[in-house]
């Protein structure tokens, strides 16, 4: 337990900025699911429509800084390419 106020502040930062952080990783996980299930289930009109919505969680999960902007770039063409290549 933290004794001096900068470090009991240090704490209070640190739970806020994990919240946060999971947030936006919890949230692109999900639409990356659902853009896969769409796939998988053979749906293109879904597959493109939660493809919109995947790349821009991801795009925001960049700009927040909480994954690595070649690990974006590289699930964002994945998926990009599972949905083309769809019938």
């Amino acid at each position: 337990m933290p004794n001096m106020k900068n470090a009991k502040k240090a704490v209070r930062k640190n739970c806020k900025r994990t919240v946060e952080n999971n947030f936006f990783e919890a949230s692109m996980k999900t639409a990356m699911k659902n853009v896969e299930k769409a796939v998988v289930n053979k749906d293109k009109e879904k597959a493109s429509a939660n493809l919109k919505v995947a790349i821009k969680k991801i795009d925001k999960a960049v700009a927040n800084g909480t994954t690595a902007k070649n690990k974006c770039a590289r699930s964002k063409s994945r998926l990009t390419a599972k949905v083309n290549t769809m019938e």
